[in-house]
């Protein structure tokens, strides 16, 4: 962001700029070079009359949130994502008297508590809670657990093995390395999007005071 905006503009638009992110983490995907090089140039282009000298956190109309959260995760080196329901499945058990409604899972606090959690137990014993507690709530429903009556029972149980271990290690790493996490979801406002514990648009509220 303290980049100003044609170099900006330039880097992306001659591909320049990909020697420049960080290493992806090849046990996670992230969005692509070329999916990102779109988003900024199009968020640039979003904003009316600027001087392509400023620097882009200089840039505080409504399109700033837009080009901020592209280039956030332009910096990222690795992404995890899941369907909301599942990501209730493994992250609520963590957590502490929250009631279930109460539950938004691009706050901070969340993401605190549970990284919290997972540092006193191990990918294994994290992977396997999170199945041991599906079927139970899958009995508690009435609901078969035999792979004979419903196909479906062992894929998404792999599945679920699959993903919790993957955030286990994604969030292991993020602790590890004392890293920032970007949390947000699909149609969600990129102002609204969190990074390192502040949403993206209170983020260029500090920056350009």
């Amino acid at each position: 962001m303290a980049m100003r905006v044609e170099e900006i503009t330039s880097g992306m638009e001659s591909s320049e700029m990909r020697g420049l992110r960080p290493k992806q983490d090849a046990r996670f995907h992230r969005d692509f070079d070329v999916d990102l090089e779109g988003d900024i140039l199009e968020a640039i282009d979003s904003f009316d009359d600027f001087d392509p000298k400023v620097r882009a956190l200089d840039l505080t109309n409504n399109a700033s949130s837009d080009l901020f959260l592209s280039l956030a995760k332009w910096c990222s080196s690795s992404q995890w994502r899941c369907w909301e329901a599942r990501l209730f499945l493994y992250v609520e058990p963590s957590l502490s008297n929250t009631a279930s409604k109460d539950l938004d899972f691009t706050s901070p606090l969340i993401w605190k508590e549970f990284s919290d959690k997972l540092s006193r137990t191990d990918r294994s014993s994290f992977s396997e809670s999170v199945v041991l507690d599906w079927m139970s709530r899958r009995e508690e429903m009435g609901e078969t657990m035999e792979p004979s009556e419903d196909p479906m029972i062992l894929p998404t149980m792999n599945s679920h093995r699959s993903l919790s271990e993957s955030l286990f290690l994604f969030i292991q790493e993020y602790r590890k390395q004392d890293l920032h996490l970007l949390v947000g979801k699909e149609y969600l406002d990129s102002g609204e999007w969190n990074l390192g514990g502040s949403p993206i648009s209170g983020i260029n509220e500090v920056l350009n005071v």
